[in-house]
């Protein structure tokens, strides 16, 4: 999946999106619009705080430094009292387990409190009035809908890709 970003100059205009979305049978749950705060939707599908924050970044950040760092502390206690090193292998592994879930419980616990930095760009559109749309689309047809997009709402404002989402 890539995810797709869009500019879109009002409500009426974002409705129209939707429905061009919609009919080129992309799932409602892989649109999501970003307005300026106070800033009714009505019928359009409303960012997550999934896609408002920066929690899978953060993880993506954290889990490895976790793992490390749990990797290191059990090699600093092996070094420590050499007469484990039998067990050597489970006190690694589970240091480098434990590691992983502390780096991703608090790498979560601060993304979420982390706008998402991909849409800093977007602040002063968004700020402006502007609706920003956020699609996920199968690899093959980011083309297609840019395309589609650009054709039959010329009002678009198409403002690139993000390599990899998962669903």
């Amino acid at each position: 999946m890539r995810r797709l970003y869009f500019l879109v100059p009002d409500i009426p205009s974002g409705k129209k999106v939707v429905d061009e979305l919609l009919l080129a049978r992309i799932e409602w749950k892989h649109i999501h619009v970003i307005a300026k705060r106070g800033t009714p939707l009505e019928d359009m599908p409303e960012a997550s705080h999934w896609q408002k924050s920066d929690v899978v970044p953060a993880l993506q950040r954290a889990i490895p430094v976790g793992g490390a760092t749990g990797l290191l502390c059990g090699l600093v206690g092996l070094a420590l009292e050499p007469h484990l090193i039998v067990a050597g292998g489970g006190i690694l592994l589970a240091t480098s387990l434990a590691g992983v879930g502390v780096g991703a419980y608090l790498g979560g616990m601060v993304g979420l409190n982390v706008g998402n930095t991909r849409l800093k760009a977007f602040e002063q559109a968004v700020e402006a009035g502007k609706l920003l749309f956020i699609v996920d689309v199968p690899l093959q047809r980011v083309q297609e809908i840019t395309e589609r997009l650009r054709r039959t709402h010329p009002e678009v404002d198409p403002q690139g890709t993000d390599p990899r989402v998962f669903p």
